[in-house]
């Protein structure tokens, strides 16, 4: 028994043998699950261990004045990523990853807790603009630190001392809170977009697409190799209308006074300046603003953010005195109105100053005209009363007051036009007729933006013709652009000839010596405007305030001027905040129209050739300007110019610093609550003539026909003297 061989059972065996099988089975399925079922998952993590994607960031593209010239540039700075797609325990990491960059560890773990609900292939902007130190940190570290990358970023350069600031705007990055809200939920966090201005509006244009690249790395992070690259298609660069010369003069011109300059040309709604003071300088967020300089941007009292050329919405004063002339004379009531001021009027058992009684004058008798260029209150309080609300806010409304112009910038407001319908609606009240008193000289509910007032008045001065202002030419508009931006579109107000000639020249007389504005005037240039000054609080308010409070309210002064007088090739709109008088805003705005007029003089001719002693012999041909209406009689002459020589460099604009003095408040001869500056007259002058003669598009009363002026030479100067004859 002892040597006999023990058997093993039958079932102990058949046990063994489906253990086997089970286990031959688990290894098949998970060889299965490996290389057939998830190939796809490991080889993407395989992957991820040697191949690296980091973003290529398209540069915007740049801006450019209307002669090609640079305005906003982009200049190459470093950036840290932080790729999510390592694998790497980033919160384990971010002690390390902070110290190095400086950042505050908790500020990187909130950003990075916020990341989460991010695709994983999107990577985190970890700093901007990085110094050479945190450079040499993550290079020194690529190994333990793989998920740290360097990009090569193009940020905006823009002009300094907040130059164009509120036109060109400013860039900002999208950050994770961003993408949490609809208008930018089609953006990366990242993304550099445009938040204000030109930058905002065009932001499509001209933020390029971003490209990418996938580069092979070793085991310590180390750059092998390029596997795949898709370049980043730049954005394209976008010419503004605004002439760089007449910018430089207009931001000369308003240096250190608050307001805000609009200078266009009527005929196509070109912008060619635009200034708001006070500004601020965009390359401070050419990066990062901080905090702190966020709020003390937000807190200012001079709203250094607010655009005041389209956003501020305030009373027009007697400028508006060119709309309601235009309503009287169009209605029929105006040409034979004729009002004795005696300092004032009263109307509904209430009186009504003109500003002229505060040094205890009067204008005397007033027509149309007089009252135009003497702005005198008196006569368009009657003026209001005969017209009634309804009247006044039909053509202001068709002059494109109390509506946006749909000019090509962000945020711009549409301002006040009161009516009866207006009343109702807003406050559930009807309208009392005491009410359109104060809205005949500009003042009461009305409220409109500089933009505005210069759409307005380029109507009146061009014959009726309101164009829709912007920035930016719409011929280099994709189709898809070109199809909303209707920017050449006009709209044809039906005004008389004769009107339209009565109001321009008593709009040319305002820069004369019997005008509100007369040292505003400049030699050898037809100007005409309107000067307007407006309450910021009403009078009652005021006589509460003390001398200190009282300092914080001063009356803005206004300023609309076009040149030449009939259908301009330029118009100036010039808001001075607590400036007062109109005759300040006027001195302020006819600087900006003597630079355009010195560019134009200074512009070269392809029709002169300069002879040895420096002069060219040109033709010419113009209307006998004692022709009556409807001849045809014309003169012909040749002249021979002197030529100035060499062409002054485009870098500053001509006559922007001329030697002119400024005029003070001291200088003003008679002024009020709302004041002008005048010599009242007992009788209306006569008609005072241009110092020049005016440009082929200005007409006079007595051409053939002031609506449609001969063409002109394509390259002549747009305001130039013409010389004596010398050969019939």
């Amino acid at each position: 028994m002892l040597g006999r061989e023990e058997k093993v059972s039958p079932f102990r065996l058949t046990a063994v043998q489906y253990l086997l099988l089970a286990i031959f089975l688990l290894l098949a399925f998970g060889l299965w699950r490996l290389q057939i079922a998830r190939s796809d998952y490991y080889t993407n993590l395989a992957e991820q261990n040697r191949i690296k994607q980091v973003p290529i960031l398209a540069p915007r593209g740049k801006l450019l004045d209307r002669e090609g010239r640079i305005i906003v540039d982009n200049y190459p700075s470093f950036s840290v990523l932080l790729l999510r797609d390592q694998n790497r325990d980033l919160e384990a990491d971010a002690d390390k990853i902070a110290e190095g960059l400086h950042i505050p560890p908790d500020d990187l773990r909130t950003r990075l807790s916020k990341m989460k609900a991010v695709p994983g292939y999107q990577p985190l902007f970890l700093k901007d603009d990085i110094t050479p130190d945190e450079l040499a940190f993550i290079e020194s570290h690529r190994a333990d630190l793989p998920e740290l990358d360097i990009i090569t970023v193009h940020r905006r350069l823009y002009p300094k001392g907040g130059f164009m600031a509120h036109v060109i705007g400013y860039v900002g990055q999208v950050s994770e809170d961003m993408l949490t809200q609809p208008q930018w939920e089609l953006y990366n966090s990242g993304d550099i977009v445009g938040m204000s201005g030109v930058e905002q509006y065009y932001n499509d244009i001209l933020m390029g697409k971003n490209g990418s690249r996938q580069v092979i790395v070793n085991s310590r992070g180390k750059e092998v190799g390029t596997l795949k690259d898709m370049p980043a298609v730049p954005g394209k660069q976008l010419k503004l209308t605004i002439d760089l010369d007449l910018q430089i003069a207009a931001e000369q011109a308003l240096e250190g006074k608050p307001g805000a300059i609009v200078a266009m040309d009527p005929r196509s709604g070109e912008i060619l300046a635009m200034v708001s003071r006070p500004a601020f300088d965009p390359n401070a967020f050419a990066v990062k603003i901080t905090r702190d300089e966020w709020n003390a941007l937000i807190k200012d009292p001079g709203k250094p953010l607010l655009n005041k050329a389209i956003q501020a919405q305030l009373a027009p004063g007697s400028v508006f005195k060119v709309i309601m002339a235009t309503a009287g004379m169009q209605e029929g009531i105006a040409q034979e109105l004729i009002v004795n001021c005696g300092g004032g009027k009263t109307f509904y058992g209430r009186f009504f100053k003109c500003w002229i009684a505060s040094s205890h004058g009067s204008h005397g008798s007033v027509n149309i005209t007089k009252a135009i260029y003497q702005s005198c209150d008196s006569y368009f309080y009657t003026l209001a009363e005969k017209l009634g609300i309804s009247r006044i806010a039909k053509y202001a409304t068709m002059l494109g007051l109390g509506q946006k112009t749909g000019v090509d910038l962000p945020q711009e407001v549409s301002g006040v036009m009161p009516s009866e319908e207006w009343k109702i609606k807003n406050f559930k009240q009807k309208w009392y007729a005491g009410e359109t008193i104060s809205v005949g000289i500009g003042q009461g509910a009305v409220a409109v933006t500089p933009i505005q007032l210069a759409r307005a008045v380029g109507a009146v001065t061009t014959d009726g013709s309101l164009r829709r202002p912007h920035v930016a030419f719409p011929e280099q508009f994709p189709p898809e652009f070109k199809q909303v931006a209707h920017y050449n579109d006009e709209t044809k107000i039906d005004i008389d000839q004769k009107n339209w000639i009565t109001i321009t020249d008593a709009m040319a007389q305002v820069v004369s010596p019997v005008g509100t504005a007369g040292r505003a005037a400049v030699p050898g240039v037809d100007i005409a405007g309107k000067t307007g000054s407006s309450q910021t609080v009403s009078n009652d308010l005021k006589k509460k305030m003390s001398v200190s409070e009282k300092s914080l309210y001063k009356d803005n002064g206004w300023f609309v001027g076009v040149s030449p007088r009939r259908n301009p090739e330029i118009i100036v709109a010039c808001l001075f905040e607590g400036g007062e008088h109109g005759a300040l805003a006027a001195a302020v705005a006819t600087k900006v129209i003597k630079a355009y007029a010195e560019k134009q003089r200074h512009k070269q001719t392809q029709v002169a050739k300069a002879t040895e002693q420096n002069k060219a012999e040109v033709a010419a041909v113009w209307h006998d300007p004692n022709a009556q209406p409807g001849d045809n009689k014309l003169q012909g002459g040749h002249f021979t110019v002197p030529l100035a020589g060499k062409s002054k460099p485009a870098a500053m604009a001509p006559g922007a610093t001329g030697t002119g003095a400024g005029i003070t408040a001291s200088a003003l001869e008679q002024t009020e609550s709302h004041t002008e500056m005048a010599r009242p007259e007992a009788e209306t002058p006569a008609q005072v003539e241009p110092a020049l003669r005016q440009s082929p598009n200005a007409a006079t009363p007595g051409q053939q026909d002031p609506k449609k002026p001969a063409n002109k030479p394509a390259a002549a100067p747009a305001v130039a003297v013409l010389p004596a004859r010398t050969d019939p």
